[in-house]
């Protein structure tokens, strides 16, 4: 079994396993245990009370982190006509059509992070399933990548600024991107309270029992935090 090493023990010593801490505090106990020499990321696990094998109880969607995730986002759009053209002035990275479905079939292309694509696209669109789903790249009306013409500008902007999407997998749980260790204490704590308040939204009316069973955040290197979902819950509720 590999040894952790001296800067994983530290951190670990800062952090009581057995506590669950307020947002602030596990924010703060973040940025104390993150000490690697890059800025590491910061990311976050929700335990659901929900059972994914229903599709009733599936939770999928979108956030807009309003202090983005620090990560620069690319984006490929599916437009043509003027919803190209506002695509490329939102800053989209690359934009096209049947050129680009070519390329991402023949060469199984994936060097972006978002596809976004206009209504009148996905039924060309759609053919790339082999090849954008297992990576999560494929456009869905669900989180919000396939829209009209006249949202795509705004669409773009919102992946370039930070939007994430989420969906829980089969044990469970939620996992996310909510930022960059280096961020100032309040832009994370901002982040965390929006994916928090958007999965509480998302409550499927057939859960049962507690919904928000256990959410812990981590940076790269550093031990999981424990933070206490009762103090999450009323500030959601607020």
């Amino acid at each position: 079994m590999a040894k952790a090493g001296k800067r994983f023990d530290a951190a670990r010593k800062a952090v009581d396993p057995n506590t669950k801490y307020t947002l602030d505090q596990a924010v703060a106990l973040l940025k104390q245990t993150a000490s690697a020499k890059f800025d590491e990321t910061v990311d976050i696990a929700v335990r659901l009370g929900v059972d994914p094998k229903h599709a009733d109880q599936m939770v999928r969607g979108a956030v807009a982190l309003p202090h983005g995730t620090g990560k620069t986002v690319r984006v490929l759009v599916f437009a043509q006509g003027e919803a190209a053209r506002a695509a490329t002035a939102a800053g989209a990275d690359w934009v096209g059509a049947d050129e680009l479905i070519e390329k991402i079939n023949n060469e199984n292309w994936t060097d972006f992070d978002k596809a976004v694509a206009t209504r009148d696209m996905m039924g060309k669109v759609g053919k790339l399933g082999r090849v954008l789903g297992p990576r999560g790249l494929m456009p869905n009306p669900k989180i919000g990548t396939v829209v009209g013409p006249d949202q795509v500008a705004e669409t773009v902007r919102e992946l370039k600024g930070g939007k994430i999407d989420f969906r829980v997998e089969k044990a469970g749980v939620v996992h996310a991107m909510v930022g960059k260790a280096s961020m100032a204490p309040e832009m994370l704590t901002a982040n965390i309270e929006a994916l928090i308040n958007t999965l509480m939204k998302l409550k499927p009316a057939t859960a049962k029992g507690t919904y928000l069973r256990g959410v812990a955040i981590s940076s790269t290197m550093g031990p999981g935090i424990r933070l206490d979902t009762n103090s999450l819950i009323r500030t959601a509720e607020a």
